[in-house]
């Protein structure tokens, strides 16, 4: 791709810098230690589908969600490209529908952090435990208000090659969001110069114990919650987290 048209295409090109391949066999993981080596799968905030290419890569049948018509643009383009059956659909998590249920749900890329109240999170855990067959899995990660408040009020610079960025954080901790303003330039590959692209960001930090509790009101079992990437249990000092829970009745 020669040229930048969104904002879509930008973070692409930046998140093609995480190493997916190391986090996916990590996610796989979870799901196979709780059962789920195959089956209908759910990526709810899926963005420009990288992940969901792994996963249904590793024999899953997935289905992506996301609210971004242009990640999920760039999502079906990749599909395209590797052949892979994945279906996609334009759905806020927090009002998503599906036509039945599935065996497990994943959400990663800190999306629950997007979910800005209590009540609206905890109607996405509901509808969660309503799409997931009897004793289906949900996992997510999240970052935690130690993230949040070491970042603080801070601006961070990078630049590269191709591209470079400016990010300008803020977290009211009285209000538990964290916003931050995103810059970045990018280099068009036709003309050599740079093109400018603006974003701006709100995410909620929750307390492990405001999961926990969100996640037992809304039906589910609480079954674990991890420092991420490993399976030492979670404590507030931690960054990121997975957060493990298992559907258990409608």
């Amino acid at each position: 791709m020669a040229s930048y048209q969104s904002f879509a295409q930008v973070y692409d090109l930046f998140m093609d810098n995480i190493d997916y391949d190391s986090w996916s066999i990590y996610l796989i993981g979870l799901l196979q230690e709780y059962g789920i080596r195959d089956g209908l799968v759910l990526e709810l905030g899926c963005g420009t589908g990288s992940m969901t290419e792994r996963l249904a890569k590793a024999g899953y049948d997935m289905i992506g969600s996301d609210l971004s018509m242009d990640m999920l643009d760039i999502a079906m383009e990749k599909r395209e490209r590797s052949g892979l059956d994945i279906l996609y659909l334009l759905q806020d998590m927090r009002e998503f529908e599906l036509y039945g249920t599935v065996r497990a749900i994943v959400s990663v890329c800190d999306s629950v952090n997007y979910i800005l109240e209590e009540e609206e999170l905890l109607q996405v855990f509901r509808l969660v435990n309503n799409y997931l067959d009897p004793g289906g899995m949900f996992i997510f990660d999240l970052n935690t208000t130690k993230k949040y408040r070491d970042m603080g009020e801070t601006t961070i610079a990078e630049n590269r090659d191709e591209a470079s960025f400016i990010w300008e954080n803020y977290f009211d901790e009285e209000e538990k969001i964290n916003e931050y303003d995103l810059t970045l330039f990018i280099r068009d590959e036709e003309d050599g110069r740079f093109d400018r692209f603006e974003e701006f960001h709100e995410q909620r930090a929750y307390s492990l114990s405001e999961i926990e509790q969100l996640l037992r009101e809304s039906g589910m079992e609480f079954v674990a919650m991890y420092d991420a990437f490993t399976h030492t249990p979670a404590t507030e000092e931690c960054e990121r987290v997975y957060v493990i829970a298992r559907e258990q009745g409608k």
